[in-house]
């Protein structure tokens, strides 16, 4: 999708006496994510409806009437805020007589722009080739509607039964190779950071992911600790790409820190799918830091959803470091304190003036100390498989060979200690 036009309809549906006002803050967001592609004027239409139209999604009449909206006022684009299916997407079109997105597709194209590593960029072609294939026949409705004037009558019906329906075949068969070399890609890549992430393992070097809802302030808490320099903006998505720098504690103790793909509401599952390997970072770190923007007048949910998002990627029982961020932008601290009540391990930053760093470093040394436990062990060497293990996964301290025993002085993960134990010495 590339987009010339400058002015949008934004669209959203709710149902009950409840949901007008929840409609109308995913507006906003969705008003966010358009001017983060490059929209620059904007309508809202928030439609009440009883039940999803199977045809329209909202409904026949509330469309015609959004097709005089956007005549009267030279909209020249409709971005719906929920994934239409591809049948009600070309339906809304065929009546408004202009090009209609949803939230998914808008989502798409924002990380498309800002995908920059090979890695994001073949996630990114994954989600956005399984998003188009279902939607061929509306690309080709479109070339139908074009070399035929516009018009719906048999011209255009049948050069899309005829020519177009073997073009629809092709260019399916196109994407279908194409996404099978981009699996393919994706798990060679995959791969690679696995290796990455066993040798950071081996070097015992803690490691703390960045996590949290887009525009929280990830990227300006690690810039501001690291000078890593990765971009910063106030956009949703600014950062798709996952960076890792090395940080080191006032106790000297040696850190990594990685900075993740944000978070977003209603986020596609063809992106969680094709960034699976990217948030999975966050799975097998020792700790996350959970960043939530203090400011926004949605923090609360905004940090409900980083949650969810944490859930379903399998990373929901990591211990947990919640960075109340932009505290000097707060005119509420009601939502402080509510967010400090609802999580526990908070701490309230500004990564601007740098106010409360000192609380958040004895945070993250509290946390490492309970991540792993030196041990004296005595290993007979016909046992030699159990000490291999525990040195492939800790840190060897000191070694010695007494008689036929192995004497380890070791720093090992707290997860491996039930295997230490019968070796203990003492």
């Amino acid at each position: 999708m590339t987009i010339t036009m400058k002015k949008a309809l934004l669209v959203g549906a709710y149902s009950g006496s409840s949901g007008k006002l929840a409609c109308l803050d995913s507006l906003k967001e969705l008003q966010a994510l358009s001017e983060t592609y490059g929209f620059l004027e904007f309508g809202f239409e928030a439609c009440p409806i009883k039940k999803i139209d199977a045809a329209t999604y909202i409904g026949e009449g509330k469309v015609e009437e959004i097709r005089q909206i956007m005549l009267a006022e030279s909209f020249d684009v409709m971005i719906f805020d929920d994934e239409i299916s591809p049948n009600q997407q070309r339906n809304i079109e065929e009546i408004v007589k202009k090009p209609v997105i949803d939230r998914t597709g808008l989502i798409i194209e924002v990380f498309a722009q800002r995908a920059h590593t090979k890695e994001a960029r073949l996630q990114i072609e994954s989600a956005k080739i399984r998003y188009e294939l279902p939607r061929l026949k509306r690309l080709w409705t479109h070339l139908s509607r074009q070399r035929t004037g516009g018009g719906g009558g048999s011209g255009g019906g049948g050069y899309l039964k005829g020519e177009g329906e073997k073009q629809i075949e092709i260019d399916r068969r196109i994407l279908d190779r194409r996404l099978v070399m981009v699996e393919q890609e994706i798990k060679e890549v995959k791969a690679h950071r696995a290796l990455q992430r066993q040798q950071r393992i081996r070097t015992s070097i803690p490691t703390f992911a960045i996590v949290g809802y887009t525009n929280a302030g990830k990227s300006s808490l690690l810039n501001s600790l690291t000078d890593a320099n990765v971009l910063s903006e106030d956009k949703l998505f600014a950062t798709l790409d996952t960076t890792t720098r090395r940080f080191q504690l006032p106790n000297h103790q040696n850190v990594l820190l990685i900075d993740t793909v944000g978070f977003i509401r209603k986020l596609p599952h063809k992106l969680i799918d094709a960034f699976r390997s990217t948030l999975e970072e966050s799975v097998y770190t020792d700790i996350l830091i959970h960043v939530v923007d203090a400011s926004h007048p949605e923090a609360l949910d905004q940090a409900m959803e980083s949650i969810h998002v944490l859930e379903e990627i399998g990373a929901k029982n990591k211990p947990v470091i919640t960075v109340i961020n932009k505290i000097d932008k707060v005119t509420d601290m009601k939502i402080v304190d509510e967010l400090c009540y609802r999580y526990p391990n908070t701490v309230v930053i500004s990564t601007l003036t740098r106010q409360g760093y000192d609380r958040l470093f004895e945070l993250m040394t509290q946390m490492i100390q309970t991540l792993r436990k030196v041990m004296e062990l005595r290993i007979p060497q016909s046992h030699y498989h159990v000490a291999s293990e525990l040195m492939k996964e800790g840190r060897v301290l000191e070694t010695e060979y007494e008689g036929n025993d192995i004497l380890l002085t070791i720093e090992i993960p707290q997860n491996l200690e039930y295997k230490a134990l019968p070796y203990k010495k003492g």
